[in-house]
């Protein structure tokens, strides 16, 4: 039987993979190139290059786990399909509405409403009507749904998004007019917002299923080609993708919800945060991912992710369960210049993978953080384990001409100053998830990954008061490694107003049943065995007259009074750490939610051989260093971090090297290896 996973990462700059052997636990990490203008051929590459290094044949292999930015970018850069929207009569000017509300920092004199995926002439009215509580008031007329489809034939759209009112509560309507666009439009894929978002708010639902229906081609076909291409390759194994909620779907799966794979990448990095705080015993952390374009950062609490309702994908909500991820335009790639009025900025415009920071020699003349990161001595010459060498006069001329001599400083003092605004503008990330939210991110340790997190995590742990960073063996690879880790994972949700006092258990309990066997289902057909599953209830509570709720677990699997007030105390006690304050109010029920989640097996950290050699024995170089503490080069000794033992201790000022990534070690900071190779490193003193 096929006894191995590979799990992909593409990112911006390159593609991770980790191949594991699940029989005996062994696991070994690869990185390639990635191919910006098709992702599927890096994905390819290193799927083959991974298994032939190690002896494994395709046929071996028999689940393959992936992290996409497909959806994500094809709503980013306006890449997707002409969408065609179909509403209840009366509310064809939905998305065009929207809300009067302007995006945080937005200038409210300046900023003007961003174009809408579907043109105006594009969203179309059908009468029908539906009540809150799933009465049909007004049937479906049949004939103007029909009339619709010939006009989105005539405007030739790619796909069709359905968002009639209440349909959450009564999906009738939109299923008949689903059946009737594939007779009229059979070639057209169909979203229907009682399937991908069946709660209320008409705005958010419609948006979020327009989204859905914008990368459906596009997602689709990327997924169909990467399968026909693993068959090609001589591989049957299943192909799995990784949602925004931190869980696996599976490919047939995520081609009907594309939109809920928006975090992939991100969510898969907080899934390894998981496994490395449970590792080195942390409780709290906050997971630090910098990679070449961006940098996300999210905050674990008693080791459970937080989740969020909020969530945008570019310039719209998406009210879909995802883990609360910020993301900030700050990575390796980072562009630095000088501003019209002689300030230095850094991103959010990334050099990318092709051409890439100027140190790659590929014809970029811009400097980034990459750049000032070789020019200040920080990272080695060579690095993702050697496929790349990088040109350091390269590097140190493009900031000579680009920031040094524009602000009138020396080299050294120029890449200084583009990786202290680097490290600000990441600092405010992580006070947005902290802070902002009650947090105090001193009680935190931070653990850092992505090609680029070890570099600077002890300088953003100084800026914000934290004591302890935890980097991975492999961090640069950390995303990958989430993906393995991961359990599939689906929410299923529906609106059910409940107002105080008179809770319709009965009725709640039909819901969360009806909720639990759609779960049960999804994970039958993913092959999830019954020993395997998890069901956990949730609900999204408010205050009465409130606008906004707070979703709230449910413990328990029957629905009762006692249970039910244990939940409304929790959302108490919720709210006042939120927002500093609870009300002696009657509390409304708006939404049930069921998470259905199934574990196919555990892969753990593999540990290191005990005993070894000395730290010494693993110096492998020395260089002049800069380091803002002394504003001066200093000298420092070059670990090869894989030839590190469990145990070692170094005091900084020092480098560890590695395949994927490179972590500095500052001056007054001391690190430890563990048993599993994790690099704990705290401030002197602590």
């Amino acid at each position: 039987m096929p006894s191995y996973s590979v799990a992909v990462d593409v990112g911006g700059t390159f593609t991770d993979i980790v191949l594991c052997d699940t029989a005996s636990n062994a696991q070994w990490v690869h990185k390639t190139p990635s191919t910006p203008s098709d992702p599927s051929v890096g994905f390819m590459t290193g799927v083959a290059e991974i298994l032939a290094t190690n002896g494994v044949n395709p046929e071996d292999v028999a689940r393959i786990f992936h992290g996409t930015t497909i959806a994500t970018n094809s709503v980013l850069e306006n890449r997707g399909a002409p969408v065609g929207l179909l509403v209840t009569e009366g509310f064809r000017y939905v998305l065009e509405i929207a809300r009067h509300g302007t995006p945080r920092l937005a200038n409210p004199n300046s900023w003007v409403k961003p174009q809408r995926p579907v043109r105006p002439r594009d969203c179309l009215e059908a009468p029908e009507r539906t009540a809150f509580d799933g009465e049909i008031l007004v049937p479906l007329d049949e004939s103007a749904v029909r009339q619709a489809a010939r006009h989105f034939a005539r405007e030739r759209v790619a796909a069709i998004a359905v968002a009639f009112l209440h349909s959450y509560a009564n999906p009738a309507h939109e299923r008949r007019a689903r059946e009737i666009l594939r007779e009229e439009l059979p070639e057209v894929a169909v979203s229907l917002s009682s399937e991908v978002l069946p709660v209320y708010r008409e705005y958010e639902r419609a948006i979020t299923t327009v989204l859905n229906a914008y990368v459906t081609p596009r997602v689709s076909t990327y997924i169909e080609n990467l399968q026909g291409s693993l068959r090609d390759f001589g591989s049957s194994a299943s192909l799995s993708i990784m949602k925004s909620n931190g869980g696996i779907i599976g490919a047939d799966t995520a081609v009907q919800q594309p939109v809920y794979t928006a975090l992939s990448g991100p969510a898969a990095g907080v899934m390894a945060t998981l496994q490395i705080a449970e590792a080195t015993g942390v409780e709290n952390c906050i997971s630090f991912d910098m990679g070449g374009t961006s940098t996300d950062v999210s905050l674990v609490q008693d080791r459970q992710p937080g989740l969020t309702l909020n969530g945008r994908l570019g310039d719209w909500p998406v009210q879909l369960p995802m883990l609360d991820i910020a993301t900030i335009g700050c990575g390796g790639g980072s562009i630095a210049e000088v501003s019209p009025y002689g300030s230095l900025t850094v991103g959010p415009a990334s050099a990318g993978a092709d051409p890439g920071p100027a140190c790659y020699g590929r014809g970029s003349n811009v400097p980034t953080v990459t750049d000032a990161n070789l020019t200040l001595g920080r990272v080695s010459p060579s690095i993702a384990g050697g496929q790349l060498t990088l040109d350091a006069e390269a590097a140190a001329s493009a900031i000579r001409e680009a920031v040094a001599s524009p602000l009138g400083m020396d080299v050294a003092a120029a890449a200084s100053g583009i990786l202290q605004i680097a490290n600000n503008a990441m600092v405010g990330a992580i006070r947005n998830i902290s802070v902002e939210r009650g947090y105090d991110p001193r009680e935190f340790a931070l653990v850092a990954y992505g090609g680029a997190g070890p570099m600077h995590a002890i300088e953003v742990a100084n800026l914000l008061g934290v004591t302890t960073v935890v980097v991975p063996p492999h961090p640069g690879i950390a995303s990958a490694y989430g993906l393995l880790v991961a359990e599939f994972k689906n929410d299923y949700a529906r609106t059910s107003l409940q107002q105080p006092p008179d809770y319709d258990l009965q009725g709640m309990a039909e819901i969360f049943g009806g909720l639990e066997r759609e779960g049960q289902q999804w994970l039958e057909t993913e092959g999830v065995a019954d020993s395997g599953r998890t069901l956990s209830w949730s609900a999204d509570l408010r205050y009465e007259h409130q606008g906004s709720e707070l979703t709230i677990p449910y413990e328990g699997t029957r629905i009762d009074r006692p249970g039910l007030d244990a939940m409304i105390e929790e959302f108490h006690r919720r709210h006042s750490q939120l927002y500093g304050f609870s009300l002696e109010q009657s509390v409304e029920i708006v939404t049930l939610r069921v998470t259905a989640s199934g574990q196919l097996g555990d892969v753990a950290m593999p540990t290191l051989p005990a005993g070894g050699g000395e730290p010494a024995d693993a110096i492998v170089d020395e260089r002049r260093v800069y380091f803002e503490e002394a504003h001066d080069f200093l000298p420092c000794p070059i670990y090869w971090r894989e030839r590190l033992s469990p145990g070692a201790s170094i005091v900084g000022p020092a480098i560890l090297e590695g395949m994927d990534s490179t972590v500095v070690i500052n001056p007054g900071w001391e690190t430890r290896i563990d048993q599993y190779g994790n690099c704990i490193m705290r401030a002197s003193g602590e």
